[in-house]
This record gives structure tokens, sequence and C-alpha cells, in this order.
């Protein structure tokens, strides 16, 4: 009689969620060629093809959909017999910067509540500086935040373009005082932004100041000003109008994760997270 591993179920359904034997390693701690062989012998074990594998993408086949359900279902029932009949709760701390909550944190929350409904997470969103006093502080298990001076270690999770987004009706002609929209001092994003045009001699100034990035793209979008965004999380319909009104570039910013938890499922979730977010915004 043919019986399932466990690991290797875990395996196949990361590979389902991420779409990526690459992503579903980084998620497991492990290599791409040990998930591969996991699956091999998953579908050997049970005699059917389960993924299609391409050089773009990976995709279940309809066996693989239908054992998806069941591998879910086995896994839920085997956390249960390991921590008891009531699962036990945890919560995971994140701060997450504003600039770098783009559209990856719908999916990212998706995966990790796939991976682990016992999991509470606790999601705060502000300036990165802050978020890394309170990381410091002990206060946060882990933080996505803009890297900043020279603060060592942490995980790179992607690296942001950013250009001057606005209004497609939005003008300016060089020599007038340009509207910026952005988030209030001590933002990062607006230092460098600011410093930007001050090297290049463009008069500017606030036209709008935001709580948030939501209120500082919808400033944007309404025509107010030009803001500067990373173009990962630029919405559709706002145009980067650096390029056409000659306004300075603005320099490239890694996001980055940085963690120091013991916990093994609070760590298995930060990998969830961390692949899911390179494989969302390599896709944007």
């Amino acid at each position: 009689m043919n019986t399932l591993d466990i690991p290797t179920v875990q395996a196949f359904l990361l590979v389902a969620e991420l779409q990526s034997f690459t992503r579903a390693a980084e998620a497991l701690g492990t290599t791409q060629a040990a998930v591969s062989m996991k699956l091999q012998r998953l579908e050997a074990t049970l005699g059917k093809r389960l993924v299609e594998r391409s050089p773009r993408a990976v995709r279940l086949t309809a066996d693989g959909a239908a054992f998806q359900d069941n591998a879910r279902v086995l896994m839920a029932a085997h956390d249960r017999a390991v921590s008891g009949s009531v699962p036990v709760s945890q919560q995971l701390t994140l701060g997450i910067s504003d600039h770098a909550a783009g559209p990856e944190l719908v999916p990212i929350l998706e995966k990790l509540h796939a991976a682990s409904s016992s999991l509470t997470l606790a999601v705060t969103i502000d300036f990165s500086r802050t978020l890394l006093d309170a990381f410091d502080g002990g206060d946060l298990d882990a933080v996505v935040v803009r890297q900043e001076g020279s603060r060592r270690g942490g995980e790179t999770l992607c690296i942001d373009d950013f250009g001057w987004f606005a209004s497609p009706g939005f003008h300016w002609a060089r020599g007038e005082t340009l509207r910026v929209a952005a988030l209030a001092a001590p933002c990062g994003v607006r230092a460098s932004a600011t410093r930007a045009l001050d090297k290049a001699k463009v008069k500017w100034t606030e036209a709008f100041i935001g709580g948030g990035v939501s209120a500082v793209v919808a400033a944007a979008a309404a025509g107010l000003a030009v803001a500067p965004l990373a173009k990962r999380i630029a919405p559709a319909g706002m145009i980067d109008v650096g390029p056409a009104l000659g306004l300075p570039r603005l320099s490239a910013s890694k996001v980055m994760l940085y963690s120091r938890v013991s916990d093994a499922s609070k760590r298995a979730a930060l990998r969830i997270l961390a692949a899911t977010f390179r494989k969302e915004a390599a896709a944007r």
C-alpha cells in the first residue's frame, strides 16, 4: 500500500500556491532540485501527473487540482493531530512600509492563511524608520521596509524603480513651481525625491501631504500634483510623467525583510511571505 509523506505533500501545496519550484524551495528553505524530486516521488506514488512544467510557469493538471483539495484536508488533519483538537493560535507581528506595501499584500495574506489558518497576523503600516525603531525595540517580529542608510543584514525582496506619477492631464513647464504630493517627513521616499528636485534646481512645493500612500495616490490621480512612487505600486491609469517633463531621475530602492524569530512556524510563514513577495514583484 502506498503512503503519503507529509513534507512531500507540503512541498506540493507550496508549488501549487506559488506556481514555482524556485519560490516553493525558498519557502521551505531548501533547493529547487529537492522540491522537484519530492514532486516526482509524489506523482509516482499516486500514479498521476500533478503539475505541468514549462520555462515560464508551473500549472496544476486536472489531477493536480483535484489532489490539492485532498492535500489541504490532509495537512489540516495532520496539524490538528500534532497540536491537539484545537490548533494552537500564534501571532506574527509584522510591520510593512507604506511605500513597500503594494499589490503583493493580498496574495501574501492569501498564502499565509492557506499555510496556517491558526496564525494570527498583526500588521502595522508605517514609515520605514518608525518600523525599524519598533523592530529594534522588540515590538515587531519582522519588518518589510525600504533599505535606509548603512544598515546590514536582512533579506532583499525586490529592487524598485521609481518614477514621477500623475494623471494623464497633468501639466508642468520648467520654470514653474512643481506641485508635489508625498507623505510627511520622515518618509525616506519624500526625502529622496525632494533632494533630487533640489539638485536639479527644480522649484517645488508640497501641494498635498498624505497620511498614507493611498491618499497620495488619490491626490495625484485627481490632478493635484505629481507623486514619487515605485513603479511596482503605481496604480493603472496613472503615468510616469518624469521623462516627458524632464524631471530628475529617482534612485532605485531595495525592499528588505528583517526578522529574528525563533519559532519554527513563524519562520516558515516568513519564508512564504518572502517567496510570494518575490514572485509577485517579478511579475509586475
